[in-house]
């Protein structure tokens, strides 16, 4: 049996944690902030538990269903219908079906065309090797045209990524289809999914376990250093003291690592450093009406300061009836949109939702919320498998992964626990 010490319980940590104690090894968590959960930890939303960011499953997440069933929860997973839609030109199209696709009046017939084409050839490709150098404009446009790039691609991207946008990697762009080109039950009707209860059942059934099979989960106890000896993993250090390891997963955003790495070699953290991460702030809103009859709404109207609208109770119903609304900014901290006050994004938001319905009025409000997050989006540029470091780190006992080593997949919870299961695993080797 090895000691193994865990940085950071979000599902990535907790996942690795659980799949070490069924492995034989002894295991503690440790983890900054006052409860596990990461990016899928709930708030109590005027007595509403729900996510601070908002998630959902598709039906290609097998490694959540793998686990749901290990820990007893296979009966867990709801499912429902669901659909998408596109704010243009201050108009609601419905989207992602070929009827939506040929009704949608700003796109020729041609364009039509190639662009479903796109999308029914990417959504059933298992690899696309190809586009890993190149990006995503570049992609869209040779398959599709400049217009399409133009009306249903550009803004959204720039709002996502500002100065990073023209150099997204195409194939960062083509796993997100793929995955929910993938969830339908038919070739008409898209398909998404929730765990009851949201993610926080998922959350609280970890922890659990992990504590039931002689795990330590430490709260509130940020590491402040991996300890090393001769190439080797001794340990961690923290503000209360060190913890001995044979081994260390470290699942925090790869910008922290600095202080974390200080005496591992400097190569190692010089290429942590190289990787870009932007921030998000969520605004979250609880409203008496609905918006939209759609889960998602991508907007693409250039009088609208947001890139879309996730409406959260057209998956998972609020238990009163109320309707929660998602909408996120991404940008980079050294964005002078960053220091806006809460207040003033709620205010934007609600003037944009009003733009989309105006039915919505401000006595429609009954909660409002802002989540924010420093390191929230990997930067993926074209090349950036090869600018990720290994997982199993030259230091002999530490692997490192965050969000950014899901690539080309994006951040969900099915990823976290594919990798930490597997980071897990590899303990034993």
């Amino acid at each position: 049996m090895s000691k193994v010490v865990v940085l950071g319980a979000g599902i990535m940590g907790l996942a690795a944690a659980h799949r070490a104690l069924t492995l034989g090894h002894e295991v503690t968590l440790l983890e900054a902030a006052s409860e596990p959960g990461g990016m899928a930890a709930h708030f109590d939303f005027d007595g509403l538990s729900i996510e601070r960011f908002y998630h959902f499953v598709c039906k290609s997440d097998t490694p959540t269903f793998d686990l749901l069933a290990e820990l007893g929860m296979d009966d867990a997973m709801r499912w429902r219908s669901t659909s998408m839609g596109y704010f243009v030109e201050g108009a609601l199209h419905k989207w992602g079906d070929p009827f939506a696709l040929l009704r949608f009046p700003h796109l020729n017939l041609v364009d039509k065309f190639r662009y479903g084409l796109l999308m029914f050839i990417s959504t059933r490709r298992d690899a696309w090797p190809a586009l890993e150098d190149v990006n995503t404009r570049a992609w869209i446009e040779a398959w599709c045209g400049k217009t399409v790039y133009a009306k249903l691609w550009k803004r959204l991207l720039d709002l996502k990524f500002h100065e990073y946008a023209d150099d997204i990697s195409a194939q960062w762009t083509w796993a997100r289809i793929r995955r929910v080109g993938r969830s339908r039950k038919s070739l008409l009707q898209e398909e998404l999914g929730y765990i009851e209860g949201g993610s926080q059942t998922l959350v609280d059934a970890l922890t659990t376990s992990i504590t039931k099979s002689g795990g330590a989960v430490k709260l509130r106890e940020p590491a402040a250093r991996v300890l090393i000896s001769d190439g080797k993993v001794i340990g961690v250090r923290t503000p209360n003291g060190d913890y001995p390891a044979d081994a260390v997963v470290s699942t925090v955003p790869t910008p922290l690592l600095g202080s974390l790495l200080a005496e591992a070699p400097d190569g190692l953290r010089t290429r942590y450093e190289a990787i870009q991460n932007i921030g998000v702030v969520c605004v979250v809103l609880k409203l008496r009406r609905s918006v939209t009859p759609h889960f998602w709404v991508n907007i693409v109207d250039p009088a609208l300061p947001i890139l879309g609208i996730i409406e959260f109770t057209n998956l998972r119903q609020a238990p009163t009836g109320e309707t929660v609304v998602y909408v996120p900014y991404y940008m980079p901290l050294q964005n002078p949109a960053w220091r806006r006050t809460n207040d003033d994004f709620v205010d934007e938001v609600l003037e944009a939702i009003r733009a989309i319905n105006p039915a919505v009025q401000r006595g429609d409000v009954i909660a409002t919320y802002v989540g924010r997050l420093k390191h929230a989006q990997p930067v993926c540029p074209p090349g950036f498998k090869a600018l990720l470091p290994p997982v199993q780190t030259e230091v002999c006992g530490l692997q490192i992964a965050d969000t950014c080593f899901y690539y080309p997949e994006d951040r969900g919870v099915a990823e976290s626990i594919r990798l930490g299961r597997d980071m897990a695993a590899h303990l034993s080797a």
